[in-house]
């Protein structure tokens, strides 16, 4: 399975921006997507994540209300929604796709596949 984000950029507190992330391969296994962040300096935490079938979906308490994750079966795509962002948000975002059901959603080695990341920055 391949993973290709894109829509990072730079934006003001407040704003938003939307993240998107192509599967291609064997898209047939996967189970779950989510999204992970990376600040400098910091661990690698779970942002968001979406079970392909039924679409139930997982947040880290610090961004629900404000992110959405979202999916496109016919795509393969998955969508990360961010609004009212913070400075706190700034990081890299990298996706990822598990193709096991049984681990639990917010722990990173759930995840088989990973993409490249896509940065975000919001000023303050």
């Amino acid at each position: 399975v391949q993973l290709v984000e894109s829509g990072g950029g730079f934006v003001q507190a407040g704003g938003s921006l939307r993240l998107s992330c192509a599967a291609s391969g064997r898209t047939s296994s996967i189970y779950r997507m989510g999204w992970f962040r990376q600040a400098p300096g910091k661990e690698r935490e779970f942002v968001a994540a979406i079970n392909w079938t039924g679409g139930r979906t997982y947040y880290v308490d610090s961004v629900k209300g404000r992110f959405t994750i979202s999916r496109d079966n016919g795509k393969i795509t998955v969508y990360l929604q961010m609004n009212s962002l913070k400075p706190e948000d700034t990081a890299v975002y990298y996706c990822a796709a598990g193709v096991a059901g049984s681990y639990t959603a917010g722990v990173r080695g759930s995840y088989n596949y990973w993409g490249q990341g896509t940065q975000v920055t919001v000023s303050s």
